[in-house]
């Protein structure tokens, strides 16, 4: 028996179903939802459990019906959507629900998003970036030199500061209008480096051991512009010493045998990388020209769930950096705002890459999954079944092979082999998940 009335377009990709719920079925969960409430109420004059059908009705029927509703419309919306053949792509909402007598049929109606129908167009002749994937001579030179520079030592040195010195400093706020000013504090700071103020580095170049100097600098603080002054004398100056680049130094690195043994793993993970920055830029090409050539009307719940997504991860990013997000005063409708643009971009790659995977009949083969899961319980420390467990409560087991199908259906679209099965494979954690294709 159809309980599907019926099925009306209200929005993109939105749509509206009546659904009846048959007399009979509504009576039998009205004398069930009654029974159980003969058993939980106290009413005076009444022993625990004998309290007559006719007054729990009419004492609770408010509160009878609205349970009867709440058993009823999960059940007969799940058979309404297997009858109408729906795709949900976020929860339904109830809509409303039609007055009705005893005995008599319960219509409600509900609302859901569902996927857009998307008419492929050309998957093949895109324009993509071919950057190379093998590292230079010049950046194999520079990665060595880098940690060589990492295992150098600071030494003293008599001369100013420049580029690159390690110059301790004495310094003190001097603005005025500040209120009682700090004492003066010793700090170190690296001439040039991009954790430094850069009016700093400047005042600081040239000037040698006991020697004084000033700077001013514009903060901006809670929406307003100051300027700061601050005076301050060089402590002393080191630069640092490197090492040579020799067997000991790759044995001390990371235990090579010999600095060409470190030379070649420095290139190989120099190409992993490249190789790795090569992708991303050429999926980042290839999803652009997916949106541009199939326009779409987007599912506005999902786009608004994407959005929220983005403004949680925002946060999750300040709270790893030490900000109190509780206090901060950010304006978190305005994160949500800004992140829309991005989340209509996620919403719509993801579609496409979703319709093409069913145009192609690309799949996740258990084996997929299983060498994935594993590779994350690996990471997290816990057993492969329990981590699934976890995963699949919360939906994010489907996430999870949502993603894995979409990195797939990518690659097919550039024409790359599939990635091997591997145990390594990104945190699946609340903040952390794989990445996902199509941001």
């Amino acid at each position: 028996m159809s309980v599907v009335l019926s099925i009306e377009d209200v929005g993109p990709c939105k749509k509206e179903l009546r659904i009846e719920v048959p007399g009979p079925a509504v009576d039998a969960e009205t004398e069930r939802v009654v029974a159980d409430y003969r058993k939980r109420v106290r009413l005076p004059g009444f022993r625990p459990g004998k309290v007559p059908p006719a007054v729990v009705r009419q004492r609770f029927q408010g509160d009878i019906d609205q349970e009867v509703v709440e058993r009823l419309v999960p059940r007969y919306w799940r058979q309404a959507e297997a009858e109408a053949g729906l795709e949900p792509i976020t929860r339904p909402e109830l809509a409303g629900v039609e007055d009705h007598e005893p005995g008599a049929p319960l219509v409600f109606r509900a609302r859901v998003e569902v996927r857009p129908e998307i008419a492929l167009g050309e998957l093949s002749g895109f324009e993509l970036p071919d950057p190379p994937a093998e590292p230079t001579d010049e950046e194999v030179d520079a990665a060595l030199e880098e940690l060589r520079r990492q295992a150098g030592d600071w030494v003293p040195v008599e001369r100013p500061a420049g580029q690159g010195d390690l110059v301790a400093v004495e310094i003190e706020e001097t603005t005025e209008g500040e209120g009682k000013k700090d004492e003066p504090a010793t700090i170190e700071v690296e001439v040039g480096s991009p954790r430094v103020w850069e009016e700093l580095s400047v005042a600081l170049s040239g000037l040698s051991e006991g020697q004084k100097g000033e700077l001013c600098r514009m903060d901006e603080e809670e929406g307003r512009v100051r300027e700061r002054s601050f005076r301050f004398q060089v402590r002393g100056v080191k630069e640092r010493e490197l090492p040579e680049l020799d067997d000991e130094l790759a044995g001390e690195i990371g235990g090579f045998g010999s600095a060409a043994e470190l030379t070649e793993a420095v290139r190989s993970r120099l190409g992993q990388q490249k190789a790795h920055e090569r992708h991303h830029a050429r999926e980042r090409a290839l999803l652009d020209q997916l949106r541009e050539r199939h326009p779409l009307a987007l599912p506005e719940g999902l786009v608004d769930t994407e959005a929220q997504k983005l403004a949680q991860e925002y946060a999750e990013g300040l709270a790893r950096q030490g900000v109190d997000v509780e206090r901060a005063q950010i304006d978190w409708r305005g994160v949500a705002e800004q992140a829309m643009p991005a989340a209509e971009k996620r919403v719509h790659a993801r579609l496409v890459l979703d319709a093409v995977a069913r145009e192609r009949g690309i799949e996740v083969p258990a084996e997929e999954l299983e060498a994935t899961l594993a590779g994350i319980a690996q990471e997290q420390g816990v057993q492969t079944g329990q981590l699934r467990r976890a995963l699949d409560q919360d939906g994010r087991l489907a996430e999870l092979r949502a993603q894995l199908l979409r990195a797939k259906t990518i690659r097919s679209l550039l024409g790359e082999e599939p990635e091997p099965i591997s145990a390594e494979a990104p945190e699946a954690g609340a903040e952390e998940t794989p990445a996902e294709p199509g941001t």
